[in-house]
């Protein structure tokens, strides 16, 4: 029913089911198969082989392309909204923007680069992922203080806070205790080396990215009194 929501209210709505789908299914199909062990494993972990794998980097891909478009929607309302309020600098619409862009693109990069196979490549699309969707987040739940209360609800305001800050204090650890580790590997056994450095970035990983979700999720109601035209020009010289 995502088609009948007022405005682009889909669009956000999309993101966040088809994210959740993807995290999920590629969970339960990897567990199921046995492939990875059920308490906690990293979530690339859960997309590493197949047929998990093609599944992951399928449902990632759209959710990098979904995440880009609402980041683009959201920075035309608020470039909308400054134009009758001015109340931020254009330029850190434009800057927010490109950052979260940026995070997307680390999505694309894990989605098809896979964990085991160009594990460099696989981390360094992990860790452009979820920085820049950290400092997105952050810049996001400011912009919506400085909105408020005309645009935004001080409801809304606090949530996104709540939300940033518990990002912003899982991805320390992640990061941390991910560096930590001196294997690559999936199949991991509780109590074997480096496991509990694993078994905390794995869970500061899973919050971070459900961080995300519902960040977007709180979009839903600012999309709903938003109306996008394409305007169709032909060139007659053409």
């Amino acid at each position: 029913m995502l088609c009948f929501m007022p405005g682009v209210a889909f669009i956000p709505a999309l993101l966040v089911c088809w994210s959740s789908a993807a995290f999920i299914i590629s969970y339960v199909i990897a567990v199921l198969g046995g492939h990875v062990e059920p308490l906690v494993p990293y979530i690339s972990d859960t997309g590493t082989k197949p047929p998990e794998s093609g599944i992951f980097g399928f449902m990632i891909n759209i959710s990098a392309f979904l995440g880009a478009a609402t980041m683009y929607i959201r920075y035309l309302i608020i470039e909308k909204q400054n134009e009758s309020s001015n109340f931020m600098n254009p330029s850190c619409n434009l800057i927010t923007l490109c950052i979260g862009l940026l995070g997307c693109i680390g999505m694309g990069i894990v989605a098809n680069f896979q964990e085991l196979s160009v594990p460099s490549v696989h981390d360094g699309g992990a860790l452009v992922a979820f920085g820049s969707g950290v400092v997105y987040i952050t810049l996001q739940f400011v912009i919506s203080f400085k909105s408020c209360p005309q645009w935004n609800s001080h409801c809304t305001c606090y949530i996104r806070m709540a939300i940033s800050i518990v990002s912003c204090i899982a991805v320390i650890p992640m990061i941390a205790c991910a560096s930590l580790i001196s294997i690559t590997k999936i199949d991991w056994i509780p109590g074997e080396k480096d496991y509990t450095y694993h078994f905390v970035s794995a869970i500061c990983e899973w919050t971070v990215a459900f961080s995300f979700i519902f960040f977007f999720l709180t979009f839903i109601r600012d999309f709903q009194g938003v109306t996008l035209r394409i305007l169709t020009e032909i060139h007659e010289d053409f």
